[in-house]
């Protein structure tokens, strides 16, 4: 049973950062691509960024391009999301995912592609 967790999340004031980190148990990680999306009870889970396998590919949602930051090391099996800037209204459950793949440069922008997800973290971002 392949387990995600990602850690990092908390309170954070609007103009301040946060950085999550998602793990994976049986080295998982390092042959998916990995997508992080947010969740909060009013809306529906959305793509926040993905990063392909090899790390060569990356996409991000328009609202957080230029703020956000996905990275990767294949070598500790760990995919991080630094946050800057954060707005109140990003205040939600952020979840891993993984999609297993041979392809080294393939991701995926929809919650379908994925085949593991975390519990998630939650970022609360005060006014």
């Amino acid at each position: 049973q392949v387990q995600l967790a990602e850690s990092g999340g908390g309170l954070v004031q609007a103009g301040g950062s946060l950085s999550l980190s998602c793990a994976a148990s049986g080295r998982t990680l390092s042959r998916s691509a990995v997508g992080w999306f947010r969740q909060t009870p009013r809306m529906e889970r959305e793509i926040v960024t993905a990063i392909s396998r090899s790390g060569v590919n990356t996409y991000y949602a328009d609202s957080v391009k230029g703020r956000f930051t996905v990275s990767r090391d294949n070598a500790k099996d760990t995919v991080q999301l630094q946050m800057n800037s954060l707005k109140p209204e990003e205040t939600a459950v952020y979840l891993c995912a993984a999609g297993v793949t041979n392809l080294q440069t393939a991701l995926g922008k929809s919650a379908a592609y994925y085949d593991y997800w975390g519990q998630g973290t939650q970022v609360t971002v005060s006014s």
